[in-house]
């Protein structure tokens, strides 16, 4: 007669591996709010951002924010949403214009509460302008249509492109470039990285541009979960490393032994 269970005992390494990602998150949280140290390596693309608001501020030309092409549920979209935080806040700072055109609805309104929240922050929220983040459209290349029309008019000295982007990303890159803009770009699309390095002058890859909260705002919290999940790749790569010399080991020797460890990982801890 089968019986129900609250608890596996097969999948107890399994477990055990579970507890030991998510205790070192933990542990670096806690750290951190007691005051411990966490360095960061430098990100030139967002210790960038200052400089080419900077930039566009002594020109007298305006900035232009790109947030993907994706909804908010999109995690490529929230990030970008953070970055424009920073972005939005130098310029209110410098008394620089930042325009940001958005393919989704309620990207606009999130990006609108995030820049009027900037401009709240850097002490200038009379500077803001709702018209700043506005809808264009839906239809990716009506939007890049849009997009292109606005640098060859209003020629921007500094474009971001930070979110999930396709077949766009070396359009814009290229538009952007021919204007002489500063351009930095941040996406986790592997597919759009190799045109985004070849026409930017800095790009954020993959989980550079998911760092960006924790990099920007330096929260503990933040900063503890970072190195949390370092620990925690860590402590993977090293599991994949020892399976695989197991398993070379034993195909080369037929070693019993190494062959039932071999057979442990699969079974007991990885499944």
């Amino acid at each position: 007669m089968p019986q129900t269970g609250w608890f596996d005992p097969t999948r107890i390494w399994f477990f055990g591996l579970l507890v030991m990602l998510c205790g070192a998150v933990l542990a670096y949280i806690f750290a951190a709010r007691r005051g411990m140290r966490i360095n960061v390596r430098r990100i030139a693309g967002l210790e960038a951002v200052d400089d080419a608001v900077g930039r566009a501020t002594e020109m007298g030309r305006s900035c232009l924010y790109i947030p993907g092409v994706q909804d908010m549920n999109d995690i490529q979209t929230i990030a970008s949403l953070t970055v424009l935080a920073r972005v939005a806040k130098t310029a209110a700072e410098y008394d620089a214009r930042v325009e940001i055109p958005t393919t989704r609805s309620l990207v606009m309104t999130a990006a609108r509460e995030t820049v009027q929240a900037a401009y709240l922050a850097a002490g200038r929220p009379e500077a803001f302008s709702p018209d700043q983040v506005y809808y264009v459209t839906d239809e990716q290349f009506g939007y890049v249509a849009y997009v292109q029309g606005l640098m060859v008019r209003e020629r921007p000295a500094a474009c971001f492109y930070m979110g999930s982007f396709f077949a766009e990303s070396l359009i814009l890159a290229e538009m952007g470039n021919s204007v002489g803009a500063i351009q930095i770009a941040g996406t986790a699309q592997p597919a759009q990285l190799p045109f985004f390095v070849a026409a930017c002058d800095y790009t954020l890859i993959g989980e550079e541009f998911f760092a960006a909260s924790a990099y920007l705002s330096g929260e503990p919290d933040q900063l503890g979960s970072l190195k949390g999940q370092d620990v925690g790749k860590l402590i993977v790569g090293a599991g994949i490393i020892t399976g695989v010399a197991a398993e070379t080991i034993a195909g080369l020797t037929g070693s019993v032994a190494v062959r039932s460890f071999v057979d442990f990982l699969i079974n007991r801890v990885l499944t």
